[in-house]
Parts: C-alpha cells; sequence; structure tokens
C-alpha cells in the first residue's frame, strides 16, 4: 500500500521537497494504523496509567511495574500477530512470542513468564481448527526453545473470526532497579550498535500489511510479509542481552520489531530528542544484493539495536562473538535528522519526531452500538447443561496448554487450569521472598459482541475476579485492543464503546493500564471481528499458597457476589440461540472474592465465567468430591456475570461476616465425584468421567 497522497503533502511539506523511494516507504510503515495508531490514539486518553508503583508507563517498548513492598521491578507488556498467523500461523505466532520477548529485553529484564490469548473461528471448520494447531504449536516450540514458560492465557472460538484469527501474546519480566534501560537514545556521539541475527528480505512490508483488510488470497499473496522465526538465536540474545546489562554497557535499547530498522532506530532517537546517521550498508546481511529499502524495513527476527558509548562497542562486540551473534557497529547518535546513506549516497533524512510522531490523528464517524432484544431460549435443564458443557468455549483447554512449557524457570506456583496463573519472585540471589504474582489474561468475544462498552467493562472485572480467587490484588494492566476496519461507522462506535468500557472498569478494579498494544483492520471476506479487549492483568500477595479450584469434599457450597439474571453474551445464548440483555456487573464484589478466598475456613474457590455457575461447579468436581446444589431457574445457572465466585467453606456464617457482598448458600460439597444440579423442578446429575468426557472436545477432535 502506497504512502497515502494526503500524507506524501504532509511530508513534502515538512521536508521541502518530494520524499525520496526510502523515505517514502518508511514513512507508509511508521505512519501506517500499526504503528502510529491514528484512529485508536485519540481514543486511548480514557485509560489512566499512573500509581506509586508504575515506574514507567505507556511508551517504551514495556512497562516497569514496582512490586508493592519490595525492591522488585517487573516489566509487562502485550503485542498482537493477527495478520501474520492467518497467512502463517505457526511463524505468525512463533515471532510473536520473539517479539514481546525482545520488549522485555529492550528494558533491561529477563523474561519470566508469558501469556496467550487466542481467537479462531467456529470450531467445527477444519480451517479453524488447522488455524489453532498451528498457531499453538508455534507458541510451544518457540517459547519452549528459550526456556519462557507459558503460564496462562484463554482461547475462544467465535464466527467473527473466521477469516482473521486473533494472537495475542503477553510477556512479564524481572530486574532489579539498577538494570533499568529505557529505549530513549542518550546522548550524541553515542554507537549504533545491531546485535543479533543477519537482515534477510523477510517480513518486508510487515507494518503496512498489518494495517490492512485481509483479502481471500492472503495465505499465498502476504506470504512475504510474514517474518521467520528462530527460538534458539533468540535464546542466545536474552543471555547475550544479560550480560550487556549486567555489564552495564547499554545506554538503550530498542528490539527490531515492526518497519524493522528504521522503526526501531528511528524511534530510539526521536524518545531522546535526537537524530541519528546509520550507513545502511554496515548492517550486517544474509542475503546478497539488499537495497536500502529492504535493508531499512525488513522485520527479520531475533534484532536488537542498541545504543552504546564509544568506549564500549568493543565490549559489545565480545559479547556477541561469545554468544555466536551477529554485531554491526551501524551509526551513531547525533543532534541533527534522522539521516541514512546507502553506496555513498543518502537516502533519508528526515527529523525523527516527525517520522515517529508526526502521522496526523483520523477523524472518523462513529455508529453507537446497540443491546440486543430479550427473547430467552426455554430448553430443558438437561438439554442446557449438555450443550453449555460440550460447547469449545467452555472446553477443556488441556490440549493447548500441555503442549507448553509451564514450569521451567522454577517460578511456577499455579499451573494453568487454574483461576489466574501464580509466579514465585525471588531475590537476586534467588532467594524466596514468600511474594508472588499472578497474571490473568482474556476476554470473551460474546460478551463485547452483544454490548461492547458492557462486555469490556466485565472483561477488567473478571480479570481482577481471576486475581481475587488467588488472593492477589490487581497491580496492573496492558490491553490488546483488537477491531475491525475503523472506516466503517457502526465497526469504529463498537470499538471506541469498547475503549470506554474497558478503561472505566480498569479504574473500577484499581488497575493502571500501562501499556498496549491496538490492532485494527481485523476484516477479511466474512466480515469484522467482533470487539476484542484482550486484558492482560498482573497482581501480587504475599506468601505462595491458595486454595485453588478443585473441591475438597468435606464443605458447603455458598456464592459470593449472589444470582445474576441476565444471559446477554452467554455461552448457553451461542449455542442454543436467543439474545438477551448484558448483566449489571459490580465491580466491588471484587474484594469480597478476595476475602474469601484468603478466609481461613475456605477449601476452595472458582469463579464464575463463561458457562455460567454450571461450568463452575463441573471444572470444580473431581473424582472424589462433587456437589449437590440448587439454583432458582435457569438464568442463575447460566448467567456469565462477572465478580462472582463459588466457595467451598466449612464455615459459611463466619465467611458471611468477613465479605461484604451478597452470599447465597448453593448446598454441600459430597464425596462422590458426582455433579447435581436442581433448577425449578429439574434436577441434572453428571459423574466426573462424564463431565471430562463431554468437555474434552479439543482432544477428541485435535489428537
Amino acid at each position: 500500500m502506497p504512502l497515502a497522497d494526503s500524507d506524501r503533502r504532509l511530508v513534502a511539506e515538512e521536508l521541502g521537497r518530494d520524499p525520496t523511494p526510502a523515505e517514502a516507504a518508511l514513512f507508509e510503515n511508521l505512519w501506517s494504523e500499526h504503528c502510529a495508531y491514528r484512529s485508536s490514539r485519540p481514543l486511548l486518553s480514557a485509560f489512566d496509567s499512573e500509581s506509586e508503583d508504575v515506574v514507567v508507563g505507556p511508551g517504551d517498548d514495556a512497562a516497569v511495574v514496582r512490586i508493592p513492598g519490595t525492591d522488585q521491578l517487573l516489566t509487562f507488556g502485550v503485542e498482537s500477530h493477527n495478520h501474520p498467523s492467518y497467512v502463517d500461523p505457526y511463524d505468525g505466532a512463533a515471532t510473536g512470542v520473539g517479539g514481546i520477548v525482545r520488549d522485555t529485553l529492550s528494558m533491561g529484564a529477563y523474561p519470566i513468564a508469558l501469556a496467550d490469548s487466542l481467537y479462531f473461528g467456529d470450531f467445527d471448520r477444519e480451517h479453524s481448527r488447522y488455524l489453532l494447531e498451528g498457531v499453538v504449536e508455534g507458541i510451544g516450540d518457540y517459547g519452549n526453545a528459550i526456556g519462557v514458560p507459558t503460564v496462562a492465557g484463554s482461547t475462544q472460538f467465535h464466527d467473527g473470526y473466521e477469516g482473521n484469527p486473533l494472537v495475542n501474546v503477553a510477556c512479564v519480566g524481572r530486574l532489579d532497579e539498577d538494570r533499568l534501560v529505557t529505549a530513549a537514545a542518550k546522548d550524541a556521539g553515542n554507537k549504533l550498535v545491531l546485535v543479533g541475527n543477519a537482515t534477510g528480505r523477510d517480513g518486508l512490508g510487515g507494518a503496512s500489511f498489518a494495517s490492512e483488510d485481509l483479502a481471500e488470497d492472503a495465505e499465498t499473496e502476504d506470504r512475504p510479509a510474514v517474518q521467520v522465526g528462530d527460538p534458539y538465536t533468540e535464546k542466545l540474545l536474552v543471555e547475550a542481552n544479560e550480560t550487556l546489562v549486567d555489564r552495564d554497557l547499554v545506554a538503550a535499547a530498542r528490539d527490531l520489531g515492526a518497519a524493522g530498522l528504521g522503526g526501531a532506530s528511528s524511534e530510539l532517537v526521536a524518545l531522546g530528542d535526537k537524530g541519528a546517521r546509520i550507513e545502511l550498508d554496515a548492517v550486517h546481511q544474509r542475503e546478497p544484493n539488499m537495497n536500502a529499502l529492504e535493508i531499512l524495513l525488513a522485520e527479520s527476527q531475533e534484532r536488537m539495536c542498541y545504543e552504546v558509548t564509544p568506549d564500549d562497542v568493543d565490549a559489545v562486540r565480545e559479547v556477541a562473538e561469545r554468544f555466536d551473534l551477529g554485531c554491526s557497529v551501524i551509526g551513531e547518535v547525533t543532534d541533527g535528522n534522522y539521516v541514512c546513506e546507502f553506496e555513498g549516497e543518502t537516502v533519508v533524512d528526515a527529523p525523527a519526531e516527525f517520522l515517529a510522531d508526526g502521522a496526523p490523528m483520523n477523524d472518523l464517524p462513529m455508529e453507537d452500538p446497540t443491546q440486543p432484544e430479550t427473547d430467552r431460549p426455554t430448553p430443558s435443564l438437561e438439554t442446557a447443561v449438555d450443550a453449555v458443557l460440550a460447547s469449545p468455549n467452555t472446553a477443556s483447554k488441556e490440549w493447548v496448554y500441555r503442549q507448553y512449557d509451564h514450569e521451567v524457570g522454577l517460578r511456577t506456583l499455579q499451573r494453568p487450569g487454574e483461576d489466574a496463573a501464580g509466579l514465585a519472585v525471588h531475590e537476586a540471589s534467588g532467594e524466596d521472598t514468600e511474594t508472588a504474582v499472578a497474571l490473568s489474561t482474556g476476554t470473551s468475544p460474546g460478551w463485547t459482541d452483544c454490548a461492547p462498552y458492557e462486555g469490556a467493562y466485565a472483561t477488567a472485572v473478571e480479570n481482577a475476579t481471576n486475581l481475587a480467587a488467588q488472593g492477589a490484588e490487581p497491580l496492573a494492566a496492558v490491553d490488546c485492543l483488537n477491531g475491525g476496519n475503523p472506516e466503517k461507522p457502526d465497526v469504529y462506535g463498537g470499538f471506541a464503546a469498547m475503549v470506554d468500557g474497558l478503561a472505566d472498569g480498569c479504574r473500577a478494579i484499581d488497575a493502571p493500564v500501562v501499556g498496549g498494544n491496538v490492532s485494527l483492520y481485523n476484516d477479511s471476506a466474512a466480515g469484522p471481528i467482533p470487539p476484542t479487549p484482550t486484558l492482560a492483568l498482573l497482581g501480587h500477595r504475599e506468601g505462595y499458597d491458595t486454595p485453588g479450584t478443585a473441591l475438597d469434599g468435606a464443605g458447603d457450597l455458598v456464592l459470593v457476589g449472589g444470582h445474576a439474571d441476565a444471559l446477554g453474551g452467554s455461552v448457553l445464548l451461542q449455542e442454543l440461540g436467543g439474545s438477551d440483555q448484558f448483566p449489571d456487573v459490580d465491580a466491588s464484589t471484587v474484594d469480597a472474592v478476595r476475602a474469601a478466598a484468603t478466609h481461613e475456613d475456605t477449601l476452595a474457590v472458582h469463579d464464575v465465567s463463561d458457562g455460567g455457575l454450571a461450568v463452575t461447579l463441573a471444572e470444580m468436581v473431581t473424582e472424589d468430591a462433587g456437589v449437590d446444589v440448587a439454583v432458582p431457574d435457569l438464568p442463575a445457572l447460566f448467567s456469565e456475570c462477572p465478580g462472582r465466585a463459588v466457595v467451598e467453606t466449612t464455615d459459611p456464617e463466619a465467611l458471611r461476616v468477613a465479605v461484604d457482598a451478597p452470599v447465597v448458600d448453593l448446598g454441600a460439597a459430597t464425596d462422590d465425584g458426582t455433579l447435581s444440579v436442581s433448577a425449578g423442578e429439574e434436577t441434572v446429575t453428571r459423574d466426573a468421567d462424564a463431565i471430562r468426557g463431554t468437555r474434552a472436545v479439543l482432544d477428541r477432535e485435535l489428537d
């Protein structure tokens, strides 16, 4: 997609001449929606991004937050690799992991955890299963090879993703304060050093490709725009980066992602109000006869751009050689323009700030979304329970996460399958601090498809409830805001409502949004995706022990937060048809769930989410412990209103006193491994083996 005429005129006016071919291509990529957020940036001021624990907020490669009461810093970031994962699911997903890990390295941190949120078309379609298998394999192979555990995530299916799946990946890193690095260039005269893989022609035009609707022939025509990953080089780069930071050899850093070297180097110097002079011929290359534009914009993976003082260049080169990585001194930081030279000619000469931040924002029309009317189905209890338990959206995701190494690094406290992941935080000496962080990520597209604002608000509350069920408090959030073509007023209106809902929801749970990613133009011949606000929420708690979701079998069951009625966005309606208003969500109940999870008489806790209370109870049942519960009606059993949790307790009355929220008696845990649920005059009974078999949809179809 060439530089738009209106943008070309702005560039020519700024430069006082027509742009060179290399400049036009660089502006096209850096001013694309993917890099410049031209349609979304005007909306992002809705988010609160500050707290006393935020060290580095939005704008850098990753955010940095402090664990309260400690000297421990964590980096936190998220990115999307949606279009590449449709064209080439394996490499698209793998390089998404590689990119977010390098964002972590850029801050001087060591990556300690990954989380992925994946969205595909209807599971019964062969193409959706093909994409799922390729994406999961790509994430697993890359994450496992570099030794970073994938500890959390979500997998959702919805017909809106048939022509445009979403792959959103988050990463958490750890560092001490004296190791913190940023992406802002420091001093003129410092050298720019490229470390890592050689530059090839893969990924050319990736940023502009990510800013277009997917065409029907994208799987063949756009394959050159997809990067190819090399996790073994990335692992070497992780360790080399650790050495460089340990030896204080890095003044500033930026990883090479969207728009390649041109994007990383121009953004690095622009953040420091500097310029650069770059010799493109000096870049180490793996293919012959590459031209200036290819060297500048190729998105070859496993590369980092470092600002290094002249006295430290030899030391950096020695570290690169020790880890068998390529190393090129490609230029230096200046007080002037961003200048690139190739074969003795100047091919780029423009103000760095204008390149990085000069794109004009779009002022697009929008239509406000409306909620659906109420038209509920009236199935039998047995039909409803079986339909919801058999849905791919509530099915066991063990097929996915068993392909990931989630314990490498010896930090994992809660494995995938619990409400949230838990990680131990060790001192630099390796000593335990008994401080843990918790991580939850995802959203339900059924919610935001029904009601973009309300569903996004509920996404924040749902992730906070996941943390609360582990006894953790929110620390910070990052978001991946996925939408369709913003030039369509109804699509842009839904996207804007989603942004506002997520911002208000994060404010309600007291979680600053410290960074994120926006991915628009997720349209295909099948139409636009639902508004999809993936939220990754990081929390903290004292102590490593949590009650877990599995029933003990010796307590009574209560519902903290009380029953809900509305079914809008629910799996029940997705499976059986019908429509309804979205539930009213009360964020204040999250604190009550946390209080219940940490109560001395609590035996098990599990939040209510996809599939409602029916799925929550089914997931708590084990071969040795079951439930015997009664609810007033079908909506009480299948409403997905978040902010609520089922608690098994040995003292329901003491729990009522301890929490500030409605607490409803459900029944009792049993020792027979059976789910027995009554709604009105109907009762359904399923044993643990039957539940496991019904929910093993992915295993049956994919193994």
